[in-house]
């Protein structure tokens, strides 16, 4: 295992390829949810351990299911020709593992803290929606990262996008109280500290690893 890789994956996750303020992926619950601290901490949590456990799972269905490959599941079970190509189906069965782990999430969300359940409310579901959680899954092929790597991405990508809520969530708590023009309180401010933020995480393309 080759730890300064994974280093170098951790850094580019969470910093110079962040999904929210690089790849502008997630948008949705990042503004939505951004309100207070404590949304934005469960929020984050949650799309960390859905996008952990989706890249994964779906590591696992498109190398032994789809990839036609000798070790595809269909061929060895079937003992066909030759190893079935089923790598077109790979976005239907990546929203259906993201759906269902979205689902699950949900229900112990609801068990373990109504209070959080609440405040998080619609955007807990759409979850299943968010483009962040298919986009890592995605990634995962197109860098032909191996089952570590894309455990390792789907976590560390997680942690930045709970990095990117969090700041936002602490900037929007100040914001509440700073006598900010009426026409810009609100989503148009939030939209404004979402650019500054970005462009100042565009300081961190430059690093070398």
């Amino acid at each position: 295992m080759d730890f300064n890789h994974l280093f170098v994956i951790t850094i580019s996750a969470i910093f110079i390829n962040n999904f929210v303020l690089n790849r502008f992926l997630g948008i949705c619950p990042y503004i939505g949810v951004s309100k207070n601290m404590d949304s934005a901490v469960g929020m984050g949590m949650a799309v960390t351990f859905v996008m952990t456990l989706a890249s994964m799972v779906t590591w696992l269905i498109y190398a032994f299911m789809l990839k036609p490959t000798t070790a595809n599941i269909f061929y060895l079970i079937f003992s066909a020709k030759e190893p079935p190509d089923l790598t077109y189906l790979k976005t239907i069965a990546f929203i259906l593992v993201i759906a269902s782990l979205v689902q699950f999430v949900e229900m112990v969300v609801q068990k373990a803290s109504p209070t959080l359940y609440k405040s998080l409310g619609i955007y807990l579901p759409l979850i299943t929606t968010n483009c962040a959680i298919l986009g890592v899954a995605f990634l995962n092929l197109d860098e032909n990262f191996n089952f570590i790597e894309s455990i390792v991405y789907g976590f560390t990508a997680g942690i930045g996008f709970t990095l990117a809520l969090v700041l936002m969530a602490g900037i929007r708590e100040r914001l509440d109280l700073a006598p900010i023009p009426k026409a810009l309180r609100g989503v148009p401010i939030a939209f404004l500290m979402a650019g500054l933020m970005s462009i100042a995480f565009l300081g961190f393309s430059g690093l070398k690893l």
